[in-house]
């Protein structure tokens, strides 16, 4: 779908404004929506920091980077913001009961014909869907970080989202060069319910012992021919981010394979959150 639409994306986190200088940079309009004034600026800042990196690479020019910018407008109120939005994309913190009260109102305040979309990880998007009066509008846009580099969105259909919606929101996806795999709506959906568990199993292995960090990482790396390790992952992601999917997942499923290892759940705890803290199973100067 080359033709321009109107996007909303909220919040300016690493997830949100990454979402929103993709969007921008294929020629749609934005706004950045955040209650936190600073943190519309951080975003801001790290979009600017991004698309500087993409120009010392030659990938774009300063001026295709300037558009991008050009096209990103900001809001701490989301009612008038979102009141022209074709997409409205939620991407604020893993909390269910924050990102009902989102969807409440977005449902009240967006065009009835815009698709409204959760950048969930892990959080039912059927559940979500319950707290708008279009559940058949309703969808997961699961985008992977860094969002301008990672070619998946996880496409998540809820009970209720019709065929159109997911069809115009893979068309969108598609749009920006990305590759979308569909997904039903369990707890995890497809990448993280393969994918935490290997986080978790090896948080243990490290807990029990077995090996050090770096041997952990450097086996499934050399071994298993993966980019990066699951230790060095998981603090790329996040440790709260990996806690809080895998108590979903537990929770969700019902199954005790999903039960946080106590090491992830303690660093969590002592504040130790991976790279956005500067420690997790690694630590971090820069």
């Amino acid at each position: 779908m080359s033709d321009s639409i109107r996007v909303s994306v909220v919040g300016a986190g690493t997830m949100g404004n990454g979402i929103a200088q993709t969007f921008a940079s294929h020629g749609h309009a934005v706004t950045l929506i955040d209650v936190d004034e600073a943190a519309i600026e951080r975003g801001l800042a790290a979009i600017r920091k991004s698309l500087g990196r993409f120009v010392k690479k030659e990938a774009i020019t300063q001026a295709e980077a300037d558009a991008t910018l050009g096209r990103i407008a900001t809001s701490c109120e989301l009612e008038p913001a979102v009141a022209a939005a074709d997409l409205v994309v939620e991407a604020v913190f893993e909390n269910e009961e924050v990102k009902k009260d989102i969807f409440r109102r977005l449902d009240a305040a967006a065009p009835a014909e815009a698709v409204l979309a959760s950048n969930t990880s892990s959080i039912s998007i059927t559940r979500i869907a319950n707290a708008t009066s279009r559940p058949a509008q309703v969808i997961g846009m699961h985008f992977m970080n860094p969002v301008p580099l990672m070619k998946l969105v996880e496409i998540i259909r809820g009970e209720r989202t019709s065929d159109e919606t997911v069809a115009r929101t893979v068309a969108w996806a598609e749009g920006l060069g990305k590759v979308t795999a569909t997904a039903q709506d369990y707890p995890g959906f497809i990448a993280n319910r393969v994918l935490m568990p290997m986080i978790n199993e090896a948080a243990y292995a490290l807990m029990e012992g077995v090996g050090s960090a770096e041997a952990i990482d450097t086996t499934m790396k050399l071994g298993c021919n993966f980019p990066m390790g699951p230790l060095t992952l998981a603090d790329f992601i996040g440790l709260d981010v990996c806690v809080n999917i895998l108590d979903v997942l537990h929770q969700g499923l019902g199954d005790p394979k999903y039960r946080c290892c106590p090491l992830l759940r303690r660093l969590v705890e002592a504040g130790k959150l991976g790279r956005k803290s500067g420690e997790g199973f690694y630590r971090y100067d820069d």
